[in-house]
């Protein structure tokens, strides 16, 4: 499992870059730096970027529940980039766990997702 995360200086952006199968210190990583987000910008937007992905385990699962339960009105738009089609299944999957507007993007349209994001 890989994570890397970036919070942009522009304001109210996270990338989030995951790789293999996520587990809760994945977790225990962004967590705290979307929390701090959300407290100084209130809504944030998140690209979240996944490449060579293999899902959750348990304990992930279960931190992402709690998760998008805390934060169901905090996140304004959510990209998800993905490089294959079950990615795509799971953005459609995300929408009814947040008011936030959620768009799949291909890997190689990844500057179009980050465009969307600022708009």
């Amino acid at each position: 499992m890989s994570v890397e995360l970036t919070e942009l200086q522009a304001g109210n952006l996270l990338e989030i870059r995951v790789s293999g199968k996520l587990d809760r210190a994945a977790y225990d990583l962004f967590t705290p730096a979307v929390e701090r987000q959300i407290e100084t910008y209130g809504k944030v937007r998140i690209l979240f970027e996944m490449h060579d992905f293999h899902g959750w385990d348990a304990a992930a699962l279960w931190e992402d529940i709690k998760f998008d339960v805390k934060h169901f009105n905090d996140i304004e738009r959510l990209a998800i980039v993905g490089d294959k089609k079950w990615e795509h299944g799971m953005a459609v999957f995300c929408k009814p766990f947040t008011t936030a507007s959620v768009r799949y993007f291909d890997t190689s349209d990844i500057d179009q997702a980050r465009q969307w994001l600022g708009e």
